[in-house]
């Protein structure tokens, strides 16, 4: 369905092939999982593969690339739009109508299909992704993952052959990641399709696929069954890990094979004691009504503190009576289903976002941050949005780094040095637009660093990282709190939660429903849960780390 043969693809001004002498092919009725590092070159394989690349992107592309019998050389994406459909990073992007229905429609409206036809593919797509209650929903007024659903299900109403997506995950809950990744599956199992899928979070979609095809970081590719090509990955998800340091052969790729394998090592750590990060002792969430402690004299002072606050946007109630009480050296997660609030939540805190009731202190001074100057505000709580490249309005690195040197009263090179320690080298002289996912949020997050903020907010911060950008922003994150500073973090990224977080409060409706140390929320939890857990269950233990130091107890 999709042949790659003796492809290599160089951009303008690249000082490398970003791939290079790819043969590949993937079979009808495939799911064919892209893996690699950062910057490997995944996303120019997705485009090449829909003809993208090289008639949007630019760029010299050299052998031959085939969908269904047409090359892409004489076929621009127009030509085949009736038989690939694409999703890409940034799924907004994309959206050219108002409304979720209307925008489930559109791209059959293009084909010139029948009326009767469409409302009947609309019908269809909205049981299958999950969509009833969004279907007469403003497109702008969705969360980042309900929003990531429909431009999936935009695709499939128009029943491509072959489906290339790009982090179709990436935005998603668990649980609603689950759906998805079920009902693609059902599509390739039952109706042939094709799926071509690049994913960092592999620990939700290697269970699902066919193949891996394995990028190098100098654009070359392996391919094959996903446990053989997986045991070496320098990109691998837990649950391989895992199997890795418990020598199993081969390596399970799903919870339920992991826990038959388990057995000899849970009873291994059954008389181990919990290990790791003490992960949190006091409660950050103090739900209204709810008695607090007395002050403890060894206890954090508190950095950030919230009281009643409630968001409203139109008629939607966002964030309902939420408390919350964060201190510094402390850093909180907020998990929650797509929609629960927790963006609005993390805007409110900032205070760039007006509350419809409720305070919101920062600092000793109990200073709200919605009435601070722009450069003290950003001194006291910082925020890394969601989509942090609306950040970046400079021509070059150097210069958003310089700029954030200057805005935060530091000595010149801050923000470049920070940056480094974030993402390792990065051109000065490339525009912020043309990073990767990964350069682009550390450059963001270096910018806000240089100021030194006493709370940092992050929304999202793990879209688009592999497990080695997620490592290093770990290691900031800890770097932050350690040198007496705050982080409050918003994430469907449960593996990246169980590593860095103290603490979890779960939003629904936009109220906590939960709040605890990591492990006592996510052990517990059928869908928050990380991969560890789940696999060694009831052991309270979160990552292959906190595994590893629980056999070196007594080893």
């Amino acid at each position: 369905m999709i042949r790659f043969t003796d492809v290599t693809v160089t951009y303008p001004g690249g000082r490398a092939p970003a791939l290079r002498d790819v043969d590949l092919e993937v079979g009808e009725g495939e799911l064919c999982l892209v893996v690699g590092p950062t910057g490997s070159g995944k996303s120019t394989l997705l485009r090449a593969a829909c003809g993208l690349v090289p008639h949007f992107t630019g760029g010299l592309l050299a052998g031959a690339v085939t969908v269904a019998g047409r090359d892409t050389r004489t076929h621009p994406p127009r030509d085949l739009a009736d038989v690939v459909g694409v999703v890409l990073q940034h799924p907004a992007d994309g959206f050219v109508t108002d409304s979720v229905e209307e925008e489930l429609a559109y791209g059959m409206e293009q084909l010139g299909l029948a009326p009767a036809v469409m409302r009947k593919r609309v019908e269809e797509v909205v049981d299958l992704m999950g969509l009833s209650a969004l279907r007469h929903r403003p497109l702008g007024d969705l969360s980042g993952g309900e929003q990531q659903r429909v431009a999936i299900g935009a695709v499939l109403a128009a029943h491509p052959r072959v489906l290339v997506l790009d982090e179709p995950t990436s935005a998603l809950d668990p649980a609603a990641a689950e759906e998805v990744l079920s009902a693609l599956t059902r599509l390739v199992h039952d109706l042939g399709l094709t799926v071509l899928l690049a994913e960092h979070r592999l620990e939700r979609v290697v269970q699902y696929a066919d193949r891996v095809v394995l990028l190098g970081p100098d654009g070359t590719v392996r391919h094959g069954d996903p446990a053989p090509l997986l045991a070496d990955s320098p990109v691998a998800p837990p649950i391989v890990e895992l199997g890795r340091l418990a020598g199993w052969s081969p390596l399970p790729l799903s919870v339920r094979d992991a826990r038959r394998r388990a057995a000899p090592l849970r009873e291994r750590l059954g008389s181990r004691p919990v290990t790791g990060p003490a992960r949190g002792t006091r409660p950050a969430v103090v739900p209204s009504g709810r008695a607090t402690a007395a002050p403890d004299p060894i206890t954090p002072r508190v950095l950030l503190e919230a009281t009643g606050v409630h968001v409203r946007h139109g008629r939607v109630h966002a964030v309902r009576d939420v408390s919350l009480r964060v201190a510094a050296g402390q850093t909180l997660a907020l998990m929650g289903r797509n929609g629960a609030g927790k963006s609005s939540l993390l805007w409110a805190l900032q205070g760039a976002a007006p509350r419809s009731a409720g305070r919101v202190a920062v600092g000793a001074d109990g200073a709200d941050p919605a009435r601070l100057a722009p450069r003290e505000q950003r001194r006291r709580v910082a925020l890394v949005p969601q989509e942090p490249q609306v950040l970046l309005y400079l021509p070059t690195v150097a210069a958003e780094c310089a700029a954030g040197d200057r805005q935060a009263g530091a000595p010149a090179g801050t923000t470049a040095a920070l940056l480094g320690r974030l993402t390792g080298p990065v051109p000065p002289d490339a525009h912020p637009r043309d990073l990767s996912e990964g350069q682009r949020l550390g450059l963001v997050l270096a910018v806000q660093l240089a100021a030194r903020p006493e709370v940092l907010l992050l929304d999202e911060p793990t879209r688009g990282l592999d497990y080695a950008a997620k490592r290093h922003l770990r290691d900031a994150l800890a770097a932050h709190t350690a040198a007496g500073g705050a982080v409050v973090l918003s994430s469907h990224d449960v593996e990246f939660v169980a590593e860095c977080a103290d603490r979890v409060a779960l939003l629904a409706e936009g109220e906590f429903v939960a709040d605890g140390t990591a492990r006592e929320v996510l052990v517990a939890s059928p869908t928050f849960a990380p991969q560890v857990a789940r696999i060694l269950h009831p052991a309270e233990l979160l990552t292959v780390a906190d595994v590893a130091a629980a056999l070196a107890v007594t080893a």
